[in-house]
């Protein structure tokens, strides 16, 4: 019985990953379509551009034609998202568009201004499997200018295939948006809170992290010759090739905290981390971080030691535009 069900099993995985493959293809077939589609309307309306009127009623007409022969998805309004598709990538389908991404991702992915985030948003979207939902959650919450917080970072991360060439910096964003938690504002929840918080949304934590990030441990236990001392979460990235240690605090930033996460990855260097490993980073979560506090202590030059601000909220635009400001201007102050 067990051999014929594993044989059932089998053939159905082979169906299955059939019908993935031929929704996909019929549905980049789709994308391909609108592109044409903006590419033709696009020509037509500049060989008609002396008159004034022209492309509205091109559209209009062309939408009630379309409509009329092949029903709902070709109205006015989708024409013309066709039209502004075609001028976001007028590279043409092979050289600037993933088959892995959906008419609902590029739809999104146009109205990004920026051609580097566009181009960073296309590549992780296909490669890291992003949902529509999850691209447009990481699009509003300026998830790319979030990875480029200082000037250095926006040379390195030009290019969004060339990761594996980075220091530990460049995976780690500030602020960290961790909405989906659903902590109250302002702070009325303790740590251990904020930790159950994170394990009952652990996959939205590991999306919001960034690439290469796997769960490794929580309160994850190291001992000295006298104590225990438990780190609250433990990870490891797979591209940086190392662990990754995580403090959580409420509040701000101290001196103890520093301390303490410089303590953890000691430790963690000379009695887990295996000789294949890279060097171990230390990330403290924190709501506020003292300019003084991180230039006068190990913070500054030690490039294994990280401290994150988050926000239990999903900020406006406005909000973190002005928090990458002050973080950049944080950074280049230090530094100076």
């Amino acid at each position: 019985m067990s051999e014929l069900t594993n044989f059932y099993s089998a053939i159905q995985a082979i169906v299955e990953k059939a019908r993935q493959k031929a929704y996909a293809a019929a549905n980049f077939a789709m994308v391909e379509a609108y592109w044409q589609i903006g590419q033709r309307i696009v020509e037509e309306e500049q060989r008609g551009k002396e008159r004034a009127e022209y492309g509205a009623h091109l559209i209009s007409n062309l939408a009630e034609k379309l409509t009329g022969d092949f029903g709902k998805g070709f109205s006015e309004a989708n024409l013309k998202n066709f039209r502004q598709f075609y001028v976001a990538f007028p590279e043409g389908i092979g050289n600037a568009l993933r088959s892995e991404l959906s008419w609902t991702h590029y739809r999104l992915i146009m109205r990004v201004e920026n051609l580097a985030a566009r181009k960073y948003y296309i590549e992780e979207a296909a490669t890291e499997n992003w949902s529509s939902r999850q691209l447009e959650r990481n699009i509003n919450s300026l998830y790319y200018e979030r990875l480029l917080s200082t000037t250095q970072k926006q040379t390195m991360l030009a290019d969004a295939k060339n990761f594996e060439k980075h220091s530990p910096a460049d995976f780690i964003k500030d602020p960290l948006v961790l909405e989906f938690l659903g902590l109250p504002t302002p702070s009325g929840y303790s740590e251990k809170d904020f930790e159950e918080a994170i394990i009952s949304n652990l996959q939205q934590f590991l999306l919001e992290l960034g690439k290469g990030f796997s769960f490794v441990s929580r309160q994850y236990r190291i001992t000295t010759e006298t104590k225990n001392f438990f780190i609250d979460l433990v990870f490891y990235n797979y591209v940086l090739k190392c662990f990754v240690l995580i403090d959580l605090k409420i509040g701000e930033l101290t001196h103890e905290n520093i301390g303490q996460m410089d303590m953890y990855v000691r430790l963690f260097e000379d009695r887990i981390k295996s000789k294949d490993d890279n060097p171990t980073i230390g990330i403290i979560l924190c709501t506020e971080k003292d300019e003084t506090i991180v230039r006068y202590s190990v913070l500054k030059e030690n490039q294994q030691l990280f401290a994150t601000r988050y926000k239990t909220y999903l900020p406006t635009e406005e909000e973190l535009r002005k928090e990458l400001d002050r973080e950049r201007k944080l950074f280049m102050d230090i530094n100076k």
